[in-house]
């Protein structure tokens, strides 16, 4: 059997420093991301367990929100921040460890 690696970048960085804080979809979300040949086209199928592919469909429903909300209009940091304040308190720490 072909031996597969992902490389070591900035998904499997970030997934490494929130581990410890999210939910597991939010990991796998996280993780995985960026592994277009799985959550794209379909390939590795055959090394996923089910646990995997279950896992799978929460990579998939992120990826419309990663790909294509980017935006030639700046975001309004000051209407954004509170929300994303909110949200960061509630899952993460004052300090985390980078």
């Amino acid at each position: 059997m072909d031996k597969v690696c992902l490389s070591w970048g900035h998904d499997e960085y970030l997934y490494h420093v929130v581990k410890d804080y999210l939910p597991p979809e939010a990991l796998y979300m996280i993780r995985y991301h960026s592994f277009y040949p799985a959550h794209r086209d379909g390939e590795y199928a055959y090394l996923m367990n089910e646990q995997d592919r279950t896992m799978f469909k929460w990579v998939q429903a992120f990826n419309p929100y990663d790909l294509y909300t980017k935006s030639h209009q700046r975001p309004n940091l000051k209407e954004l921040r509170p929300f994303y304040d909110e949200l960061i308190g509630e899952y993460f720490p004052a300090r985390l460890r980078w």
